[in-house]
């Protein structure tokens, strides 16, 4: 049965939140069982745009996936920026940074859900969004200066994570 992206974000959600699901074979067995038929890039997207992480319970048995419940990113997991570097490679016109802030610039229309990603994906770098049309701006968390945050966001848009800013990157360089 073909159903919308939401009706199965739904279903994910559900099964996720009420059984130990412990790979996405076993939730596309799950869904398969629903009715619901989905391929693995579209079940991976599924899952990362719901912030669906693997961790390991209090038993520490195998790791299960856990989608937090009011939405908000699940922090210091690593691949949290997979989603962002993602959407900065398609999204990212410009970014610059000044003092404790980031200007970043995307096609109109597209800020606000970048902002969103930005927000989802809980750098610590980042204290939080404020997006119009299309722009978004990014206000750094101490010590690391707006023009830092501009470069990792640009490294994240071609498709480098390994360089994340320091303290001897301070403000305005």
């Amino acid at each position: 049965m073909s159903v919308s992206r939401v009706a199965r974000q739904a279903r994910i959600i559900h099964l996720v939140s009420n059984m130990a699901i412990r790979s996405q074979t076993e939730l596309a067995k799950l869904l398969s069982a629903e009715g619901v038929e989905v391929t693995q890039a579209t079940l991976s997207r599924d899952l990362d745009e719901l912030g669906a992480v693997k961790l390991r319970g209090a038993d520490s048995g195998a790791p299960v996936y856990v989608i937090p419940e009011d939405g908000s990113p699940v922090r210091g997991v690593q691949g949290g920026t997979s989603r962002l570097s993602r959407l900065l490679g398609e999204l990212l016109v410009s970014a610059q940074g000044s003092a404790n802030l980031t200007v970043v610039r995307t096609p109109p229309g597209a800020a606000q859900f970048l902002a969103s990603a930005i927000d989802r994906a809980a750098l610590r770098e980042v204290l939080g969004t404020i997006a119009g049309d299309d722009t978004v701006m990014v206000i750094a968390s101490e010590p690391v200066g707006g023009v830092a945050l501009a470069r990792l966001f640009n490294e994240l848009a071609d498709g480098q994570t390994h360089d994340r800013p320091t303290q001897s990157e301070g403000q305005g360089n």
